[in-house]
């Protein structure tokens, strides 16, 4: 009986001793677990860090950018329009070249006289012969080339 009380002490201490040694395992992996949490823990703050000061940068450019907006449109709105003779001189300007439109427009399509002359001097003009390729100097077209 007493070697059977010894082998069941010899067995608990055996089983003690497995227990322990699976519990410090346990423990060892758990305070690895502990610094990679707290490793990334230090990552993720370290990063939203420098978020919130890139983000304060930005910010920072945005207003300036709107400030300098600011005062442009503020410029733009303090610049006086040109005297009153200088716009209506303009306007009739303007007003002038758009009504001779269609007259020079006929002139350069060759469907009609020069917009400056008389009825006169429009019949005394003498046209011009189109020109050739060597009274300008340029070589000779090409001959079309034939199908084979």
């Amino acid at each position: 009986m007493r070697t059977i009380c010894c082998l069941r002490k010899s067995l608990l201490l055996l089983a003690m001793s497995a227990c322990f040694d699976q519990e410090h395992e346990l423990f060892k992996t758990h305070e690895e677990i502990l610094k990679q949490m707290e490793s990334r823990r230090e990552h993720l703050k370290s990063q939203t860090e420098k978020m919130l000061e890139e983000s304060e940068a930005a910010r920072q450019r945005n207003n300036a950018l709107l400030q300098d907006m600011q005062q442009i449109e503020d410029r733009l709105r303090g610049r006086h329009l040109p005297r009153p003779d200088l716009l209506a001189l303009e306007t009739r300007y303007w007003t002038y070249v758009e009504e001779s439109i269609p007259a020079w427009e006929n002139f350069f399509l060759g469907k009609g006289p020069h917009p400056t002359d008389s009825p006169e001097e429009a019949a005394t003009r003498t046209k011009q012969k189109p020109s050739t390729a060597k009274d300008r100097g340029l070589p000779p077209r090409p001959k079309p080339r034939t199908a084979r």
